[in-house]
Order: structure tokens, then C-alpha cells, then sequence
């Protein structure tokens, strides 16, 4: 039991019930017609065809492309992928991130996440089909 904020408690919470509720919503999201994302299958598509991802690299898609706009920092990325418990530091959330690129760039697909100088990642905002 470490101490944490309210902050980290609501956004803990968050976490939670969004995950909890994926299974009541569309399992599978299109984000502009090329990329899909299947969050019961945990699988990703770029034109049908799939893009191999690590769990953690996963997670990490999954908690970006679900909050479109919004700006997260390393620490929040690392706390809600690894929990409090983790072992390690946040560096690793930007190493995650450049192989998410890494994969997306192999086939040929756009680059979604975008980095927020100073601030950390978010998910681009486009249409959500």
C-alpha cells in the first residue's frame, strides 16, 4: 500500500470501470477506415491486416485510443499499465511508445500517437467510425 493522490485514485478508477465496460460497447473500433482495433481480441488492423503488439505495448494503445485529445504523462502511462506495483521507471513508457511507431511505420500506417513536448502522449482525434 504506497500513498498516492486523489488524482491517481480517480484516474485508478477510471481505469477499472472503462475496462470493465469494454465487454458491454463495440468490441472492435474503426479509426478512420485503415486502422481497427479489437480490445476483446486485444488485436490491431491497419487494412485488414494485423499489427503484432506486445501486452504492455497493447495497454498502452488501448488507454491512448481510448481517450482521444487527451494529453497523458509518462508517469500516468506507467502507472496505469504497470499499476503502482511496477518495477522500473517511466523511461520505459517512451521506448513502449517508439516501437508502437516502429510497428505502425513497418506496414505502412499513420502515426497516431503524437508527442506533447514536455507533457507526455496522446491519441490524435479523427473520426471514429
Amino acid at each position: 500500500m504506497k500513498p498516492f493522490s486523489i488524482d491517481e485514485l480517480g484516474a485508478r478508477v477510471s481505469a477499472h470501470l472503462r475496462r470493465e465496460n469494454r465487454s458491454q460497447t463495440k468490441s472492435r473500433i474503426l479509426f478512420e477506415k485503415q486502422l481497427a482495433i479489437d480490445y476483446l481480441e486485444r488485436t490491431v488492423y491497419w487494412n485488414g491486416n494485423a499489427i503484432p503488439l506486445l501486452k504492455k505495448e497493447f495497454d498502452i494503445l488501448e488507454v491512448l485510443s481510448q481517450n482521444p485529445g487527451q494529453v497523458f504523462d509518462k508517469e500516468r502511462l506507467y502507472e496505469t499499465v504497470w499499476g503502482l506495483d511496477g518495477l522500473g521507471n517511466n523511461s520505459v513508457v517512451a521506448e513502449h511508445i517508439r516501437k508502437i511507431r516502429a510497428k505502425f511505420a513497418a506496414v505502412g500506417a499513420k502515426q497516431y500517437i503524437e508527442t506533447v513536448w514536455g507533457v507526455g502522449y496522446k491519441w490524435k482525434k479523427s473520426s471514429i467510425n
